[in-house]
This record gives C-alpha cells, structure tokens and sequence, in this order.
C-alpha cells in the first residue's frame, strides 16, 4: 500500500478527520447562520426605522387633529353668532357638526400623544375646549329663552365676548402644543436619519460578513472535499490504467477510507493480475499438454485460430499448417458442405452443442470423433469466437459395433432357440403320447404279465409322464418367451383360488409326509389373473417344497395384503437357500447342484415358468428368508387387487399341458 505523506496536526487534522456530513453540516450552517444574523440585523434596523417614521407620522396626525378642534369649535362659534343675529337654525349645523365629531378626534389626539409634557398641556387643551362647547351650548340656551328679537340683550353680547376669549385663549394652547410637537418632530426626524444610517452601515457590514463567510465555506469545502476527491480521481484513473497510485493523506473521515479501499482494491487487483497470468500459462500449458482430447479455437466465422498437441496428435495437421483454415477440412465430402455450418449455428444458438460423427485426418484416413463446440461470448454478449473440443472415439464406435452384432446374433439365437424347443417339444409330443398310451394298454393287462414285465410297465409310465412334464415346461416357456402366452384373466377370489390350490397339492405333500396347512385372508379379494395359471404357479412352488424341505416337517401357504396387491407365500421349515443362490432361483434349468441329491427328481424349469407366469399378469416373484424361524424358505409372489368395476376379460392364450408339474 502507497504510504501518505505525514499527518497534519491541530485545526487542519481535526477538520480533516471530521465525517462528510459534520462536515457538510458547517459548509451549510456557516453561511446560513451568517445569513440570519444579517436577515436578523436587518428586521432590528428596518423595525428601528419603522417605528420612528411612525413617531413623525404620529406628529403629523397630532398637528392635524390639533388643527381639525380648532376648526371646528371655529366652525361651531361662528354658527352660533349667526343664529343669534338671525334667530336661523341653519346657521346652527357647524355646531351639530362639531358635537359630533369632536368627541372621535379628541379620542384619536388622547390615543396619539404619548409625551408627558404634551400630554400635560393636551388636558388643559381639553379643559379649555370644554368651556368652549359649555360657553356655546349657553349662548343657544339664553337666545332661545329670549325668544325673537331685533336685537340681543347685554346678557347675550357678554356671554359672546367671554367665548371669543375662550376661544383665544384655546388658540394660544394650540399653539403651545404645536411648539412642543415641533420639537418632538425635529427630534424624530433626526432619529430616523440616524437609524437609516445605521441601517444601510449594517445592511454593508451584513454584505461582507456574509461574502466572507461564503469564502471561508468554500475554503473549508476546497480543502476539506473537493482537493481530496480530485486527489481520489487521480488515483481511480491510475488505477483504471494499472498504475502505481498517488501518496493520499491519513485522515479518518469517509473520504480517508475509501481512498484506503481503493488503494486496498489496487493492491488486490495486481494481485489478482499476478494470479491472472499465471492461471492463463498454466491453463495453455495444461491444453497444450492434453493429448488424448483436441482443444482449439474458431473465430466467429469458424477459422482454427488456436492448436494444442491433442489435436495435432487426433487430426494429423500440425499448427502451422492449420491455423487461419475453416474447420471444415476436418469433416468428410458428404458432410463437409452443410454440417460444419449448422454446427456453428446451433452453438450460437444453444451456446453449446454436441455431435459424433466421422472425420478426416490430415492422410485421409476417417476416425469417429465426439465433439463439443462452444460459444464464447464477451461480457456484452457479443460473439468472439467458439471453443471446440474433440476426442477419438473409433475404438469405441467399434466396440458398440461388435456389441450390436452380438446383440443381433444373441437375439437370433434366442429366436432360434425358442423355435427349435417349440419345434422339438411338439416333434417328442406325438412319440410320448404314443409311447405312454401303449404304456397305459399294457398297464390294463397289468395281471397278465409277470412281476419283471410289471416293473417295466411302470418305468415306462414314469419315465413317459416325466418326459411328457418337461416338454409341457418346455412348450410353456417357449410360448411366453416368443410373446403367444394365453391367458384369460379375470376378476378371482383369493381365497378360493387359494383353497383349490390347497386341495390339488394335498396328495404331493403327504405322499413327502410334511404338514400342511392354509392360513387365508381374514376378509377376501378380489385379483386379476388367470386361475388355472395361478394354480400352475402355487402347485410349482408346493412341489418345490415338498422336494427339498428333507429337514423340516411342515409347509404352509398364507396371504396378505399389500397396498394395491395380494401376496402369496409359501412357506417351509427346511434348510432354505444360500445367499449366493438366491440370484440364480429362477434361471431356467439351473437346479443349483440340487440333482445331486438322492430321490429328488426335477427339470430346473418350474420356478422359471413360474416367474414368467406371474410376470406375464403384472406381478411379481420372489424369495426371502424366512424370519419368524431360525430358518426356512418364503417363496412369495403378488397380484394386483381387481377394481370394482372390473369385468372378466379374455386375453389370447395358446394350449397347454393338461397336466400340472
């Protein structure tokens, strides 16, 4: 990290380590308190002025007041002298006048005067006043008792004169008043001179107290912010360039620390440059050293503009030889025109795409390729090229080519064997059944013929219902194999089915001298199957019991439900089976080394047609060990439960065996 130059100390630090919004609080408040304490100085001057202009306004209105008393009292006695020289009422209204309108002036020039000597010559104003209107007010009252005449009494021209000296005497008041508000009014004017002065002083004092303030805010907003964010400017371009940055003072404010981050962010990012480059080589020597996979790269309009070994060691060019040509030359003559193309295309589209197929090698040779072709977007989305990689698949196309010719064979092998044991089984059929009814004719003559005759009567009948058994088996398991099993299923009752069975297999498991017994359901259901199949099947399993259980004593069959389905166990008590057998239950004519066994006759094919039996009727058939005993076999197959609505249905089935296993 770029290290700073040395810290500040004092004011500078302390302003400098101040967080962005303090600071911005003083860059505002500073002009802002400036601003209203001049707005404030201002309304103090401005009010100063306006109350002493309305002291000379006030002045004004006194002089004028004082003025309108006189006039009308002037007004009034001047009234009252003509009514008294004409006994006229219209020479009366200036006195009506007067009554009326001195009352609200004397009230105006009361609220208006506020000097004390004034107002001390304004009372005696108003005493005189009050004579005036009592001397006018007795002149009317005498000249009406009088009554009309010519000319007035003595009493009438004293009462006169002593209201003209009323009214000089209220004349010379007025003028005292005058006097003292011109004063008054000299004063004020002066004051408001002064007080204008003063206003427009502290209007120029506001001026530069505010311009001085702004400064000092954009000092504070220059050195505090806008130095430093150039600063940081400075440092972000040369980070965009990938250069060394610029020392950045220490300071602790949000400025201080992204400017750390940045420098942080730059040392990060040379880092991560460092690391950059380093994967990039060890990425191309990793591709260049891949041999078993082709990796190269197309421009957008499909020329090789990349070559590592892989692909000169699949395709045979070397990259010299390569570069700058259409990646079309790798693909065969019927291909070459179209593919390559919709190729691209689908990987513009997709953004990858896959495809196998065959492809030329630089001698001419063709070799089955994989290969995936990507499109490579920059961060606008913009199409800069595509990224192909391709792996010699030949030796895997002709292993899938030999395994499907295998295939192919098994099936027909398969189908060969199939026909030949249908064939065959059908082909010993005729003998056998001739052979054994021969057999049965003699058996008729039984007394007739010597105890070694006998004897061989009864091998043949063995030996031919042994034979007759296993070509039924065959002919079964052939049919179900090539598909023509017949098989009419049908809505069945578990229990009967199962109770039929139990009655049919009785002869096999006394004549072994096992127990047996049949445990059904508690409540019964209804299957599908085929009930002669069905029966096939348990008898396979009981005779199965019956054959190796040499240890045990008994054989049971029960039945229970299980989800959509009945499952069937038969169940012993003998040895049971290996581990390692298990898998190999149901191979046809595997008898697990069980021929070795003295006594125990068999085919090896009843559990297999069991098996395919349950299966053609969409169930299933199993073994487990048994659980309840310390040993045993379960032999166990299910069905599926008949819906309610299901109704008996034929499905084709071809002839079998009139005899059971």
């Amino acid at each position: 990290m770029s290290k700073g130059p040395a810290r500040k100390s004092g004011i500078g630090c302390y302003w400098a380590d101040l967080s962005l919004p303090f600071k911005g609080l003083v860059l505002v408040a500073l002009p802002l308190v400036i601003l209203i304490g001049s707005l404030g100085s201002l309304y103090i001057a401005s009010d100063a002025e306006a109350r002493a202009e309305d002291d000379v306004r006030r002045a004004f209105a006194i002089q004028r007041d004082i003025y309108q008393v006189h006039a009308l009292l002037a007004e009034a006695a001047s009234g009252v002298r003509g009514y008294l020289l004409t006994d006229q009422n219209r020479f009366l209204e200036p006195f009506y006048k007067a009554e009326r309108e001195l009352p609200l002036t004397l009230a105006r020039l009361d609220d208006a005067i506020e000097d004390e000597g004034v107002r001390l010559e304004f009372e005696r104003f108003l005493e005189i006043t009050e004579r005036k209107q009592s001397g006018l007010d007795a002149l009317i009252a005498l000249a009406r008792s009088e009554g009309e005449r010519p000319a007035r009494s003595d009493a009438v021209l004293s009462a006169l004169i002593a209201n003209k000296a009323v009214l000089d005497e209220l004349r010379s008041q007025i003028e005292e008043i005058q006097r003292q508000e011109g004063i008054l009014l000299d004063a004020r004017r002066a004051r408001v001179d002064t007080v204008r002065a003063r206003f427009l002083a502290l209007t120029a004092i506001s001026a530069v107290v505010g311009l001085l303030g702004s400064l000092a805010a954009v000092f504070l907003f220059s050195t505090g912010v806008v130095r430093r964010i150039r600063m940081l400017q400075a440092n972000a371009e040369k980070l965009q360039a990938g250069d060394p940055l610029n020392p950045f003072p220490d300071e602790r404010d949000e400025i201080g620390r992204l400017a750390k981050k940045v420098d942080r962010a730059s040392e990060l990012l040379r880092a991560r440059e460092r690391d950059l480059r380093e994967g990039e080589e060890r990425f191309r020597l990793v591709v260049e050293g891949v041999r078993d996979y082709g990796i190269f790269a197309l421009d957008p309009d499909g020329n090789v503009t990349s070559w590592n070994t892989g692909a000169e060691r699949i395709k045979g060019w070397r990259a010299e030889e390569i570069l700058g040509r259409f990646f079309g030359t790798f693909y065969p003559e019927e291909t070459r025109d179209y593919l390559p193309r919709e190729i691209l295309e689908r990987a513009r589209r997709d953004g990858t795409t896959e495809d196998e197929g065959w492809r030329m090698r630089k001698d001419g040779t063709r070799f089955w390729a994989n290969v995936v072709v990507t499109a490579l977007r920059d961060e606008t989305g913009r199409l800069r090229g595509f990224a192909k990689v391709t792996r010699d698949m030949t030796e895997r196309k002709r292993a899938e080519e030999f395994l499907k010719l295998a295939r192919e064979q098994a099936v027909a092998a398969s189908v060969a064997k199939s026909e030949f044991l249908s064939r065959t089984s059908h082909e010993l059929r005729t003998p056998m059944s001739a052979i054994l009814g021969f057999a049965q004719v003699l058996e008729l003559d039984r007394e007739e013929l010597s105890e070694t005759h006998q004897t061989s009567v009864d091998q043949i009948l063995k030996a031919g219902r042994h034979l007759l058994s296993l070509i039924n088996d065959l002919l079964d398991i052939s049919s179900i194999e090539a598909g023509g099993a017949e098989l009419k299923e049908e809505a069945l009752s578990i229990n009967d089915v199962l109770a039929e069975a139990y009655d049919l297999s009785g002869p096999i498991l006394r004549t072994a001298n096992l127990d047996y017994d049949l445990s059904l359901l508690p409540e019964d259901a209804l299957i599908m199957g085929d009930r002669r199949r069905i029966i096939q099947v348990i008898l396979n399993l009981v005779s199965n019991a019956a054959k190796y259980n040499r240890e045990g004593t008994s054989v049971r069959i029960t039945a229970e439900r299980v989800e959509n389905a009945v499952r069937v166990h038969v169940l012993d008590d003998g040895t049971g089976v290996k581990d390692a057998d298990i898998s190999r239950l149901f191979t046809p004519f595997d008898r697990l080394g069980r021929q070795k066994i003295k006594g125990v006759e068999g085919t090896g094919l009843g559990l297999a047609l069991s098996k395919r039996l349950v299966e053609s009727m969409g169930g299933e058939i199993g073994y487990t060990h048994r659980t309840d005993i310390p040993k045993g076999a379960d032999f166990w197959f299910t069905l599926g439960l008949a819906r309610a609505e299901a109704a008996p249905r034929k499905v084709p089935s071809a002839e079998t065996s009139e005899e059971q296993p």
